[in-house]
């Protein structure tokens, strides 16, 4: 191989890392479809900040934020989310869109996702109520 040719592909590498950076900040908008992403913030339902309920108490759950704009929430304390971090990188797939919802009420899409630093998975909603609901 040439000395330009070396040159050449050592300048597609930063393009296609660019191209793999823009498609993870976008959700999955199809049932079967992920995203690479990162989490960008950890908290409850009324709390920025994610603590694991004390033993016997019902605790304010749980939600997760995605750099992609993916949101998950939870009335328990989901375990897998609270042993990840800010920045963990993760796979997020949509699992199911609702039917029959009123036009505009996007809400109850489920999405899956797997933190790829501690490989646990969790199955959310990302609203807490469902579309035509609350």
């Amino acid at each position: 191989m040439g000395r330009m040719s070396v040159i050449g592909l050592a300048a597609l590498v930063p393009l296609s890392l660019m191209a793999q950076a823009r498609a993870g900040e976008t959700p999955p908008t199809t049932v079967g479809a992920c995203a690479q992403s990162a989490i960008t913030h950890l908290g409850t339902r009324f709390s920025a900040t994610l603590t694991k309920p004390a033993e016997g108490t019902p605790g304010e759950g749980t939600s997760v934020e995605l750099k992609n704009g993916v949101y998950g929430i939870s009335y328990a304390y989901v375990e897998a989310i609270g042993n990840s971090r800010i920045g963990d990188p993760v796979t997020t797939c949509l699992v199911s869109i609702p039917k029959g919802c009123p036009k505009d009420d996007d809400r109850g899409r489920f999405y899956k996702t797997t933190n790829l630093r501690t490989l646990e998975s969790w199955t959310l909603p990302d609203s807490q109520h469902m579309c035509g609901g609350a």
